[in-house]
C-alpha cells in the first residue's frame, strides 16, 4: 500500500506552519511517505491507490472536492470550515462522506454540521494532541518563554502594508490605524518584563519563499523549541495543542469575534488554560488564577483533558495503517 501526506501549496500571500505541523501528526502513524499531496488538489489526483489520514481544516478550494477515487481516506480531526460547508455539502459531498464514515470531527461545529446533514460523525479532537513522540524528559526543559502569535486576528504591519493594494486597502477600512492595539492589549494581561524577555515566534510567514521541505523542517523546528519550553502563550490552536500533548504549560489566548474563527474552537476551548480578550476593549477574563499579569514566574499546569481525546485517535491510525499490513 502507498501512503499519502498532505502539503499546502495555496498561492497565498502567507503559510501557516500549523498545516505542517497537522502533518506532521499525520506522517507518525505512517510507514513511510509515497507521495506527498496537495490539500486543495484532492481531486486531481490520478496515481496509485493510496492512504490518507485526512486531518485538518478543508478547503480553500471547494470546486476541487471530492477527493479522487484512489484516494482512501481516514476522516479524523477533519474541519470543515462555515464558509466552505455550503459548497462541500453538495449531493455529491455528503454522498461522499457518508461513503467514508465515521467522519471523526476536530471540533464539535464541524460534526454537528454534518449530523444535520445525515452523516454518521462525531468529534474526536485534533490529531496534534497525539504528537506525546516530541515530549522531552523534564532535565530538557529549559527557561524559555515562547509567544507565538498573540491576537494574530488583530491588525499586524505585514498584512496591513503587503503591497499597495493592501495598503490603500487598509487605511479605507482603518486597520492601517489599529497597528498599536496589539501591544497595547497584551500589556493587560503580559508584564511588560515578560513581553521584553520571551521569545516572539511567528508561525504565519510569507508564503513562496520556501520549498515544502523547508516547511516540514520549521515545523519540527518549532515542535522542539515548544517541547522545551517553560511556558507557551499562543492564539494558536496548533501550537497549543501540541504543547498539551508534549506536557509543555501553555496558555491559550482567545481574541477571535467572528464566527468564522470560534467555530474552529468549539470543544477544544475548554482544553486549555485560556484567557478570553475582548478585541475591542482589551478587557480580558482567565479560566484559571491568575493574580494580575502573566509573568515570567507564572505556573500554570495544563489541564490533562486532552488525553480522553488523544488515546481514541492514536487507536483508531494505527487500525487504519495495520489493516493492509496483518
Amino acid at each position: 500500500m502507498k501512503y499519502g501526506l498532505f502539503t499546502y501549496a495555496e498561492n497565498k500571500r502567507f503559510f501557516n506552519v500549523g498545516d505542517n505541523i497537522q502533518s506532521l501528526a499525520a506522517k507518525q502513524y505512517l510507514p513511510q511517505v509515497d507521495e506527498y499531496i496537495n490539500r486543495e488538489k484532492l481531486a486531481d489526483y490520478k496515481g496509485d491507490d493510496i492512504d490518507i489520514i485526512m486531518n485538518g481544516w478543508f478547503t480553500h478550494n471547494t470546486t476541487n472536492w471530492v477527493p479522487s477515487e484512489p484516494i482512501n481516506p481516514l476522516f479524523v480531526s477533519f474541519h470543515m470550515n462555515n464558509t466552505a460547508a455550503p459548497n462541500m455539502l453538495s449531493e455529491k459531498g455528503i454522498a461522499y462522506l457518508k461513503k467514508h464514515e465515521p467522519i471523526g470531527c476536530r471540533d464539535k461545529f464541524t460534526a454537528k454540521t454534518l449530523q444535520e446533514k445525515g452523516i454518521d460523525a462525531y468529534f474526536s479532537g485534533c490529531l496534534t494532541l497525539t504528537l506525546d513522540t516530541y515530549k522531552v524528559d523534564d532535565s530538557e526543559r529549559t527557561d524559555d518563554i515562547y509567544i507565538v502569535d498573540p491576537l494574530y486576528n488583530y491588525p499586524r504591519s505585514e498584512k496591513v502594508f503587503y503591497d499597495l493594494k493592501r495598503s490603500v486597502r487598509s487605511v479605507l477600512d482603518g486597520k492601517a490605524f489599529q497597528l498599536g492595539k496589539k501591544a497595547k492589549h497584551l500589556r493587560n494581561f503580559i508584564s511588560d518584563d515578560l513581553l521584553e524577555s520571551a521569545t516572539f515566534i511567528n508561525q504565519e510567514p510569507k508564503a513562496n519563499t520556501y520549498s515544502d521541505e523547508e516547511k516540514f523542517a520549521m515545523a519540527e523546528d518549532l515542535l522542539q523549541k515548544y517541547a522545551k519550553a517553560k511556558l507557551v502563550i499562543t492564539s494558536r490552536i496548533h501550537c497549543a495543542l501540541p504543547c498539551l500533548a508534549m506536557g509543555t504549560p501553555v496558555i491559550f489566548i482567545n481574541s477571535f469575534d467572528s464566527f468564522v474563527d470560534s467555530c474552529r474552537f468549539d470543544g477544544i476551548l475548554e482544553l486549555f488554560n485560556h484567557i478570553t480578550v475582548d478585541s475591542k476593549t482589551g478587557d480580558f477574563k482567565a479560566n484559571f488564577d491568575l493574580p494580575g499579569k502573566i509573568t515570567k514566574d507564572t505556573m500554570v499546569t495544563n489541564l490533562g483533558l486532552h488525553h480522553k481525546l488523544a488515546e481514541p485517535l492514536k487507536e483508531k491510525c494505527k487500525k487504519f495503517i495495520a489493516r493492509k499490513n496483518n
